[in-house]
């Protein structure tokens, strides 16, 4: 399909534009024709605990931008009174990999979005999601890139499940 200004542009059946081209591994466009990391579908829709697991897995392989495509798949298909949990889950990631690009700001930015969603969920945290842990763990990020902190990349793995029994 071609857009106004004559460009050919993938698009899906509604008509709204995909981003077909391969992206590195902290997301960033690369040109078309390079090798990029393994894309995450944009139609994703996984039960949620499989969502948590392949999300924490590309976390845990400094992956956010994948994990945070993982996460906003199960934000699109999650029941309403999930919607901010999970939006809360992937702006974390997008926040970290903000972090990984160099970007202090906008991880100030997303960082402090996603521990206002995440703090808004009432009642139980469904799935193990360890509301309260991911929320210390973005304010001490939040604190440690306020003060200028090169942080390393095990830094920059938030445990999404809380472990068995609290350990």
């Amino acid at each position: 399909m071609r857009t106004s200004n004559g460009n050919d542009r993938d698009r899906d059946e509604a008509g709204r534009a995909r981003n077909a081209r391969p992206r590195d591994e902290l997301g960033r466009p690369l040109p078309p024709g390079s090798v990029g990391v393994e894309r995450i579908p944009e139609d994703l829709d996984l039960p949620p605990a499989e969502s948590l697991t392949w999300a924490q897995e590309l976390l845990d392989r400094g992956l956010a931008f994948n994990a945070h495509e993982v996460l906003e798949g199960a934000w699109k298909s999650c029941p309403d009174d999930e919607r901010m949990l999970w939006q809360g889950l992937a702006q974390l990631a997008v926040g970290v990999t903000h972090v990984q690009r160099g970007n202090p700001k906008g991880a100030l930015s997303l960082l402090e979005r996603a521990t206002r969603r995440i703090g808004l969920h009432e009642g139980p945290v469904p799935y193990g999601i360890d509301a309260a842990g991911l929320i210390s763990y973005a304010d001490e990020l939040s604190a440690e890139l306020r003060r200028g902190v090169d942080l390393e990349p095990g830094r920059l793995k938030p445990r999404l499940v809380a472990p068995p029994n609290g350990r």
